[in-house]
């Protein structure tokens, strides 16, 4: 496997009228304001030339529920995806680990469509398959247990039932149990599954894989074909600005565009 990240990275301000932009692992807190500058910034700048844009999951640092689009925070990045649609990009949406709770009143708040994970398109002359990424990490055998547990929507029913505040302490719960389990987990087993991506890419022959999760941005050639990593933001807590997004060009050019 190799990383060859060179020709696809550019720290040039990406072109207008963009076919699609995708973008995922932003994990927007009001504790991050930094971060929300930015990604606030870059929904006013750059995605509102796009044609389409593509979130694939973890926008939010966590969702409780689509009950909690009005509290102030919330229903100003809300407020700033509708402004996208508005003015005519189609906007997607699909689901993370930290926002899967996303439903139809957020869909309908923002205009955005809600895909499944995965996600097969075609643009510009590409064929794309689109994902979160956290399915594909498989050596996780704890978060897979956890992820099929939540995803299951007997329990999202169960959970969404309960009152906000009680969510929220749930989540928060969960929040800290899994940042001491990480602690212990090597970061190969966090890493998506060689195996996994390649029995995915074999039922979408001929699929580039644009995907997030791992926050090991990079394009990778592997055997099956192309596999695009997704940056993970941050300009809070790290020593240096991260963060930033892949660009479709209408000639079929895939380029990162990174802070």
């Amino acid at each position: 496997m190799s990383a060859l990240s060179n020709d696809t990275a550019s720290d040039q301000k990406a072109q207008p009228n963009a076919v699609a932009l995708f973008v995922s692992d932003v994990h927007l807190s009001d504790a991050l304001p930094h971060t929300t500058e930015k990604f606030l910034q870059f929904l006013a700048i750059q995605a509102v030339q796009a044609q389409r844009l593509y979130v694939l999951g973890d926008l939010f640092e966590y969702w409780a529920g689509d009950d909690d689009c009005e509290t102030p925070y919330n229903d100003s990045i809300v407020t700033a995806l509708r402004a996208v649609s508005d003015n005519g990009v189609e906007l997607y949406w699909i689901a993370g680990n930290r926002d899967f709770l996303v439903g139809e009143d957020f869909a309908q708040r923002t205009g955005a469509q809600l895909l499944e994970d995965p996600h097969e398109l075609q643009l510009a002359g590409q064929h794309l398959l689109i994902s979160h990424g956290d399915a594909l990490c498989t050596d996780d055998v704890s978060y897979m247990a956890f992820r099929s547990m939540v995803r299951n929507p007997a329990w999202q029913e169960q959970f969404l039932a309960k009152p906000l505040s009680e969510r929220k302490a749930i989540i928060q719960g969960m929040r800290q149990a899994s940042s001491s389990e990480q602690k212990n987990k090597s970061m190969t087993i966090m890493d998506v599954n060689q195996n996994a991506v390649a029995h995915l890419c074999e039922q979408y022959q001929g699929a580039s894989l644009i995907h997030g999760h791992t926050h090991r941005t990079a394009m990778h050639s592997e055997a099956y074909g192309l596999r695009y990593v997704l940056p993970d933001w941050d300009c809070d807590r790290a020593s240096k600005l991260r963060g930033g997004y892949l660009q479709l060009e209408a000639d079929g050019k895939l380029q990162f565009f990174y802070l």
